[in-house]
């Protein structure tokens, strides 16, 4: 309940300032016209009235603002917390992380793509060190990159962080020159790999220097097919246990995660005629060799769809499997389900090639779940692809090559099957139920130059199909009383039932027939399986017709079999 009100004026004296209280009174136009001429006097540079109405059973004031002038108040840094303050690197040896390491290869992007390398090896060559300071405007640049957004997230003047990025960065390349200087990174030329990692295992800087002599390796290789081949040479050539080989395995697998996750590379290691969806599934066979090969043991069709790897990348994937790289298998999955969940098509000029494609990849992935992704990501990542197979664009593209709204019904059908995900499959539902109930559909299936009972036959496997592809069951009923309808309309049209019970056959025989199509066996759910189960029964219940059957004992047992189908039999 409403008590007492009054006004209350408010001034800033100052643009940064906080409001202070002037004044509290009874009259409104006394409030507002004290307000106006403090700010006409210049005694302050904003003010503001609030109405005070207090609340008598909570005894709390309730404010709302009346007059608002002057100056706009000035925003508030975000606060800081003390241990996010400061540069995120605060020595040389912070650029060898991971974390800043992918940052260095996205600043630099461009220039390491031209030049065909990965960050880690501009942090292990002397040679690349000399080229991009000569550079200055690149390496000016990514230092402007980092420290912009930098300077919003950590509270500190961006022009600071630039000076201080760019010292650290100058330190880093006088120190990995005068490394090279001091031949601290020995090539392997008359060297064997496994006698330098014995003789660094236990030294301070041995990760640094085995950086330097694998990334040394690949100087004037080009393309990464032929730096793969080499790194593999390398990883053949070192030590057999123990830390001396981990000092070895460590550089070459930073090497390869950061070598593999660029598209370009990826595309020479693979093969450039591979569009996306061959790409991903060969990275699959890559990472999971074993899986695979088990796979297309059972089903042959996914030799056609699964590449095979050769080369280096065949030799890469052996060690994969051996679990020798656990980063670089992690990362490779990670970039599968990535590429899944982007709106990039797989085959932007097949979509029934790219829905082949996703079943491949979907089998392939759900046999190795457990050992490099779980089975929920894997799930996740296809049901947020088959968002992309519901639009307009992709059913209008899929449905494309069809002449016939029956073919059309056939391709949605498929599309139901292969989506998942409860939205995609309702979404999925409604293509197909639109299709089916269209004035199209029923029109050509009555004057299709096929003979009703193949039409009907045809309506009774679209049934069979609908209630196999795992849709609701709301939409399951309606796409089948749909199919149900368009069958009434067939048959009425063609009198094909009564065409039955006046053909001059035996009546066992004409009792199969309207039993099985009263069963849904030879025409969909609906009038027609409801008309034809009334026709049998009168049949059943004529007494020539009984007697007839009685004496027939062998033909019987069929048509008990299908009287339970058609549900006239416990």
């Amino acid at each position: 309940m409403a008590g007492p009100v009054h006004y209350e004026v408010f001034i800033r004296k100052t643009a940064p300032a906080p409001w202070a209280l002037l004044m509290a009174t009874e009259s409104r136009t006394h409030a507002i016209e004290t307000a106006e001429d403090t700010l006409a006097d210049n005694r302050a540079v904003a003010v503001r009235v609030t109405k005070e109405t207090l609340d008598s059973e909570t005894m709390e004031f309730s404010s709302v603002t009346v007059l608002t002038r002057g100056a706009p108040e000035v925003r508030k840094k975000r606060v800081i917390p003390d241990e996010e303050v400061g540069p995120r690197c605060s020595g040389v040896q912070d650029f060898y992380t991971p974390h800043a390491r992918e940052l260095i290869g996205r600043v630099l992007e461009d220039w390491l793509t031209r030049r065909g390398i990965t960050a880690f090896e501009l942090l292990h060559r002397p040679d690349l060190a000399e080229v991009l300071e000569a550079s200055g405007v690149e390496l000016q640049h990514a230092v402007q990159k980092v420290s912009v957004p930098e300077s919003q997230a950590v509270g500190q003047p961006v022009h600071e962080l630039i000076r201080h990025y760019q010292k650290l960065a100058d330190t880093a390349i006088e120190r990995l020159v005068a490394a090279g200087r001091a031949q601290k990174f020995p090539g392997l030329e008359g060297r064997s790999l496994a006698d330098l990692a014995h003789r660094l295992a236990g030294t301070a800087d041995r990760a640094f220097i085995m950086g330097g002599i694998v990334s040394g390796e690949l100087t004037d290789l080009k393309g990464a097919r032929a730096r793969l081949d080499r790194l593999m040479d390398m990883a053949d050539a070192a030590p057999m246990d123990g830390p001396p080989r981990a000092i070895v395995m460590v550089a070459i697998e930073q090497i390869l995660c950061e070598m593999m996750a660029q598209r370009t590379s990826l595309a020479d290691i693979l093969g450039p005629s591979l569009d996306q969806g061959a790409s991903l599934a060969a990275v699959v066979r890559m990472v999971a060799p074993t899986e695979i090969e088990a796979l297309i043991a059972q089903d042959h069709r996914l030799r056609l769809l699964i590449p095979t790897i050769e080369g280096p990348a065949r030799r890469l994937g052996m060690r994969l499997q051996g679990a020798e790289y656990p980063l670089l298998s992690a990362a490779l999955a990670r970039m599968v389900l990535r590429e899944l969940r982007s709106p990039r098509r797989l085959r932007p000029t097949d979509p029934e090639g790219e829905i082949d494609i996703l079943r491949a990849l979907a089998v392939s992935l759900t046999a190795t779940a457990g050992r490099l992704l779980t089975l929920e990501e894997v799930q996740e990542a296809f049901t947020e692809r088959s968002k992309s197979l519901i639009t307009a664009d992709f059913v209008a593209a899929f449905v494309k090559p069809c002449s016939t709204v029956l073919c059309e019904a056939e391709h949605l059908m498929r599309l139901c099957e292969n989506v998942t995900g409860a939205a995609n499959k309702r979404s999925a539902a409604r293509w197909l139920h639109a299709c089916l109930s269209s004035l199209r559909f029923e029109t050509e299936m009555r004057n299709v130059d096929t003979p009703p009972g193949q039409v009907l036959a045809t309506l009774a496997g679209l049934q069979r199909a609908a209630r196999k592809v795992d849709l609701s069951d709301t939409d399951e009923s309606q796409i089948c009383e749909a199919l149900g309808k368009v069958g009434a309309s067939v048959e009425r049209a063609a009198r094909l039932i009564d065409q039955m019970v006046r053909a001059p056959v035996p009546v066992p025989q004409k009792l199969q027939v309207l039993l099985r199509l009263a069963a849904g066996e030879t025409g969909p759910q609906g009038p027609v399986t409801d008309r034809a189960r009334a026709e049998a029964l009168k049949l059943l219940r004529h007494p020539k017709v009984r007697a007839e059957l009685g004496s027939t004992p062998a033909q019987l047992e069929p048509i008990r079999e299908l009287m339970r189908t058609a549900g006239l039999a416990a």
